[in-house]
């Protein structure tokens, strides 16, 4: 998609200085980063949110969208000293598929210490590395849903297709409590 950032770096998106962060004034101070493998059905799930949101809405030059796909070390400097990263993510929590999962701070490890995929522990690992080196972000939010199937498939399970809108709209929510109102588009 345009716009749309690709964490190998593919379809880079300009931005000016307006809505920079103060811990990192190089870029964006709020990053929703979609993770997930596409071709697993449900996995793909954050990626797929992502798409819509790019989609649907205009974002202030405060906020970042990149897909960051199933990359876990190679995040380190695109998370790096950001105020707010948001993730959107397939979680397996032990809630019935399609629940609608929302996890801050404190409770982002429940996240990573139920793992679906590999790249949920490198993204632990970004996160504990930027915490010794005194470069987390200020605040991490996952936001995510249930998966129900995680066969070969390009595409969403049905329930999952149905609850998409729901994270969507659960994102915008976020991060209009952030001081970050996306519009929509017509």
């Amino acid at each position: 998609l345009p716009g749309l950032r690709h964490s190998h770096g593919r379809h880079a998106k300009t931005g000016d200085r307006q809505g920079q962060s103060t811990l990192n004034p190089e870029r964006p101070s709020c990053l929703v980063l979609g993770m997930g493998n596409i071709l697993l059905e449900d996995e793909g799930l954050g990626i797929r949110a992502l798409e819509l949101l790019q989609r649907q809405y205009d974002f202030p030059a405060e906020v970042e969208l990149l897909d960051g796909g199933t990359t876990g070390m190679g995040l380190l400097d695109e998370i790096s000293r950001r105020e707010h990263v948001l993730i959107l993510d397939a979680v397996q929590t032990g809630d019935p598929p399609g629940t609608l999962k929302v996890l801050r701070d404190q409770e982002v490890p429940v996240y990573f210490g139920i793992r679906i995929t590999p790249h949920q522990l490198g993204l632990s690992d970004v996160l504990a590395t930027l915490e010794l080196t005194g470069e987390q972000p200020g605040s991490v939010t996952v936001l995510g849903i249930v998966p129900e199937s995680l066969e070969l498939s390009l595409d969403v399970s049905e329930r999952i297709q149905g609850r998409l809108s729901e994270l969507v709209a659960a994102t915008v929510d976020e991060l209009a409590d952030l001081g970050f109102r996306p519009e929509p588009r017509d």
